[in-house]
């Protein structure tokens, strides 16, 4: 399984598009606007305004892109890869992700016109037209070739290998990405991507809109509170039962709206352990935080409860579960300032 990434049924591991104050300094060059609140023109007063724009927002499955005509790549471009190489771009007029989360990237950069493909954890609705280049979480290197790529964006943990070295042999570059685990990577993977595609300042302007964005949301966390949450990665039908701790990526997340991730309290120093009744006694949560499927795999709250150990917790007892859309809890993108925006309401909730 893996902690937000991809061969956790779907990346598994959020999230943008709150309306915030307008934002100043706009980017110059490439064309590229200093951001878009989309049609959330008013700016959300109340932690629980913001939660329930920020879900609404989830709910449309749709990306606000940034401001302004899209950028034009300035190219060609020479950048690191994660995988050791330098890799040169010369075109990026048909762009493949080949992960969910970078594809997000890309489109919310402007150039959701150049892309030509999609993996499996791409869900958001733009992408959901472009022809699936990946299978159980596998890249077809054939149905990459298919579409003729001028670039194909990757991650370390892409495969399997021999798929992506067809690729690279092929003649088209392969610009490698480190896994976002944490939400500091969210402007790290930003700049990386919009660098490689020869779009820097968008980059920048998408970097600013979500970094004001998150202190935003931060800013919703009530003085003096601080409750305890543990993070439960299930799988019922795949009989997978694990509590997130040190490093799983929902800690970073629960930092940032406030909170205090109870895995981690508790001792846990790997990113996800099995659950056990003497873990839960010892995490003792006050909330409880689910993807989406994973609740609804057990059952349920119902189902959830009956777990051993569950319904011992604070948690437990006071029934206090929240569960995010499982393509953006842990997808570190621009969509992630929504995340916080909902975690921050319904954590603190008495």
């Amino acid at each position: 399984m893996r902690a937000a990434g991809r061969r956790r049924s779907g990346r598994c591991l959020a999230a943008l598009g709150l309306a915030l104050a307008v934002l100043t300094g706009a980017c110059a060059g490439s064309g590229a606007g200093s951001g878009n609140a989309g049609d959330r023109d008013a700016t959300p007063t109340t932690a629980s305004a913001r939660a329930a724009a920020a879900q609404e927002q989830l709910a449309k499955n749709s990306l606000v892109p940034l401001e302004g005509p899209a950028p034009i790549p300035k190219l060609p471009v020479t950048v690191d890869s994660s995988d050791g190489r330098r890799v040169t771009v010369k075109d990026a007029s048909r762009i493949l992700p080949l992960n969910g989360g970078v594809a997000e990237i890309v489109f919310t950069l402007g150039l959701g016109d150049r892309v030509v493909g999609r993996d499996i954890t791409a869900t958001f609705a733009e992408a959901k037209k472009l022809p699936q280049v990946t299978k159980a979480h596998d890249v077809s290197a054939e149905s990459v070739l298919s579409l003729r790529p001028t670039v194909v964006l990757a991650d370390t943990d892409t495969g399997p290998e021999e798929a992506v070295e067809q690729i690279r042999d092929a003649g088209i570059p392969v610009v490698v990405l480190d896994p976002a685990t944490k939400l500091s990577d969210v402007t790290t993977r930003t700049t990386r991507i919009a660098q490689a595609l020869g779009v820097p300042a968008a980059g920048k302007a998408l970097d600013a809109r979500m970094s004001a964005e998150l202190d935003a949301a931060r800013a919703g966390v009530p003085e003096g509170s601080t409750p305890k949450v543990a993070f439960l990665y299930l799988r019922g039908s795949a009989a997978v039962y694990l509590i997130g701790g040190k490093g799983s990526g929902a800690d970073s997340l629960l930092a940032a709206a406030g909170a205090v991730d109870a895995g981690t309290a508790a001792g846990l120093d790997k990113p996800f352990t099995p659950i056990t009744t003497e873990a839960l006694a010892q995490a003792q949560p006050d909330v409880i935080l689910m993807m989406t499927k994973g609740l609804e795999s057990v059952g349920g709250l119902d189902g959830l409860l009956r777990i051993p150990g569950i319904a011992q917790t604070p948690a437990g007892m006071d029934r206090r579960v929240v569960d995010l859309e499982d393509g953006v809890l842990l997808s570190f993108g621009p969509r992630t300032p929504l995340v916080i925006d909902i975690l921050v309401d319904r954590i603190h909730r008495a």
